[in-house]
């Protein structure tokens, strides 16, 4: 039998800072924690060479798009399962869990294998350098072999925020990193009998450490001691649930893909000017990552948060974790990009101490965005209501304007028909993120995403399923 309901839910009262914080405190935690895989490959992979940070530089956008193309289900189901605890119905929670995780894998199976298959003719297409093509080979093969681990427990770590028991990854993430420091100089350089894989010993490390944390978080769902209990008959496809997520989680997945394709064209164009320019994008973009981690894990707890109390018919609540989740963004990824500002040689330096001209190069990115940074804070926290309220449409919408009709135009006629070069790649993001920004606070105040409720579509499913689940328990009682 499963434990007793959970008792009142403290995240649906009392001061909002103090119930956002609870929940964005670990999730940044756990999200810095998970981008030091990509700091700690970056600072290894950085010792073999410039050919070897663009290779993986090179991987990168592929396998972002590759979690784009499943990462829809996840934000349909960890949505849903929100408004299912704000609405006090814990039976669904368990159901819609188990749905999304074999959703989510089956699709991460289906891209790993297609993706192994098909990167040669990706590397061909992206016109690499020849210095840098096996790298990027066998890192990026290596890495689609490794999608079912990642989404895996992207989908579990998805979950627990959800119900709001954001502080479990933390510490199953920390021990994974851990892990993988010791592992990623082991692969890449190797030891006694151990052979040294180069930029494929990353990959190896990374998908080594992100199946242990797979495994973990399937047996914690399964155990039933965590706020959350999956039975063996929540994996059994409900297609009437599969459906509904699909529509759901569709425009989220599209959101995504865009993003993906429109960091790969980035790349593309940025390889047009060279292995140097292209490595210090790579290393810039890895800081970008590492600094805009706040503004995601805000963004998560605003979504987390604003979809228990849009479960529970707590609209002014919602909104107001909106405004002061866009408040915090704001503060606080413009202190960082100040300080990034003020030292940008320093940190590209760490990541690739002995290549003097992307050093340069990298800085001189670094300093043209840093300053825009606040406004990404903006975003994403605003985005996280959206996300909340099921409407999927908009965030996709934003996201479409500010890569494809904003950024990557602009990157294009300013680096290719004006005397900036590169440096007009670099401008590009500023002046897309001022104007996304404005149309992302218009949005919000207008309030359309206040009339969506998606328990109201899900009320048929809800009742279907709840009698399947008790009939089933009821049977094995």
């Amino acid at each position: 039998m499963d434990s007793v309901a959970p008792p009142k839910n403290k995240l649906l009262e009392g001061p909002i800072l103090r119930s956002l914080l609870t929940l964005a405190v670990p999730i940044v935690a756990a999200n810095t924690l998970q981008s030091a895989y990509q700091i700690i490959d970056a600072f290894w992979v950085g010792r073999l060479g410039g050919a070897a940070v663009a290779a993986v530089s090179l991987s990168f956008p592929v396998m972002f798009l590759m979690f784009a193309l499943g990462a829809g289900l996840s934000i349909a189901g960890s949505t849903l399962i929100a408004q299912f605890v704000g609405a006090g119905n814990h039976k669904m929670v368990g159901h819609v869990a188990g749905q999304t995780m074999l959703m989510v894998i089956a699709s991460a199976l289906v891209l790993g294998i297609a993706g192994f298959f098909l990167a040669p003719a990706l590397l061909r297409l992206m016109g690499v350098a020849p210095e840098v093509h096996d790298g990027a080979l066998g890192f990026m093969r290596v890495s689609f072999l490794g999608l079912v681990f990642n989404f895996s427990f992207f989908v579990f770590n998805a979950i627990m925020r959800s119900i709001g028991r954001a502080n479990l990854p933390v510490y199953i993430v920390l021990g994974t990193v851990v892990l993988n420091f010791v592992l990623d100089p082991l692969l890449i350089f190797g030891w006694g009998p151990v052979p040294g894989y180069g930029v494929m010993g990353a990959a190896l490390a990374t998908l080594g450490t992100q199946a242990l944390a797979a495994f973990i978080g399937i047996v914690v769902l399964r155990a039933g001691m965590h706020g959350i209990h999956v039975h063996w008959h929540d994996f059994v496809p409900d297609f009437r649930h599969i459906r509904r997520a699909f529509f759901l989680g569709a425009p989220a997945s599209l959101d995504m893909s865009a993003r993906a394709l429109g960091i790969m064209m980035m790349t593309f164009l940025v390889a047009s000017f060279g292995t140097t320019t292209l490595a210090a994008y790579g290393v810039s973009g890895n800081i970008l990552q590492l600094v805009i981690i706040p503004a995601m894990g805000l963004s998560m707890a605003v979504s987390a948060l604003a979809g228990q109390n849009i479960g529970a018919g707590n609209i002014e609540r919602a909104a107001a974790i909106g405004r002061l989740g866009a408040g915090l963004g704001f503060g606080a990824l413009s202190a960082i990009g100040l300080l990034v500002f003020l030292f940008p040689t320093q940190l590209v330096s760490f990541f690739v101490p002995n290549d003097a001209e992307v050093v340069v190069e990298g800085a001189r990115f670094l300093r043209i965005m840093a300053l825009s940074w606040g406004l990404i804070g903006v975003q994403f926290a605003l985005s996280g209501v959206f996300r909340a309220s099921g409407n999927m449409v908009v965030n996709m919408m934003l996201t479409i304007v500010a890569l494809w009709v904003l950024q990557f135009p602009l990157a294009y006629v300013l680096s290719k028909h004006t005397n900036l070069g590169a440096e007009g790649i670099y401008w590009s993001s500023p002046i897309a993120n001022i104007v996304v920004t404005l149309i992302t606070v218009c949005i919000y105040l207008h309030g359309g995403w206040r009339k969506k409720r998606i328990l109201d579509d899900e009320e048929l499913l809800t009742e279907k399923v709840s009698e399947e689940i008790l009939s089933g328990e009821g049977s094995r009682q």
